[in-house]
């Protein structure tokens, strides 16, 4: 397995554009691949379907998508300090899996967008990666002798890559925000290559 599942839910725009970058970080270890997918929104009536296709940008996950992966990028805009219902949704249908014992020993990292400077990033980070526990996956996060996290002055967290959005979810990613997400990415595909080799 050559392929790091980069998974993610976006609603603005940010997180989408996290996940490119990281998805970029993972190709460049050689020999591996980054795969994009995202999850439907979650909806509120009973019984609505959305198409098996979306409209625009990736694939929507599947189970299969999640257990073939050599390692796995989760990311998800703050809901209240949370991970979006939406992604939250998908992870709970991975029982089988955890069941099987199918992520175990896998590294997996972990990324997230606010709207407010201080509104729940880490926390955010830390609801996913609990499930990412349960299922025995190995976390990657960003060391600090990466320089850039001790020197940015927007997003970035040693539990993973982190944007902070702004009020109106308009601000673009800095660019230390964008050297974070490729270096979670780097860094994630390199544990996978690491780990495979033993």
């Amino acid at each position: 397995m050559t392929d790091i599942l980069v998974l993610y839910y976006s609603r603005t725009g940010a997180t989408a554009e996290m996940a490119k970058l990281i998805a970029r970080g993972v190709e460049e270890v050689p020999g591996m691949h980054a795969r994009l997918r995202t999850v439907p929104a979650v909806s509120t009536v009973c019984e609505a379907t959305q198409d098996s296709i979306p409209a625009h940008g990736p694939p929507y996950a599947t189970l299969d998508d999640l257990r073939d992966c050599a390692g796995l990028a989760l990311g998800s805009p703050t809901r209240f300090g949370n991970m979006a219902a939406a992604l939250k949704y998908f992870l709970d249908g991975s029982g089988g899996l955890w069941l099987s014992g199918g992520l175990a020993g896998k590294p997996a990292a972990v990324f997230t967008s606010t709207s407010t400077l201080h509104g729940g990033q880490e926390s955010t980070l830390l609801s996913m990666m609990t499930p990412l526990l349960h299922h025995g996956m190995v976390l990657v996060g960003l060391p600090y002798t990466e320089i850039t996290l001790s020197t940015t002055t927007t997003g970035g967290s040693p539990y993973g890559a982190t944007h902070y959005a702004g009020p109106d979810s308009k601000l673009p990613l800095s660019e230390d925000e964008k050297k974070l997400c490729r270096v979670l990415g780097k860094r994630l595909a390199d544990t996978a290559q690491r780990l495979a080799l033993k």
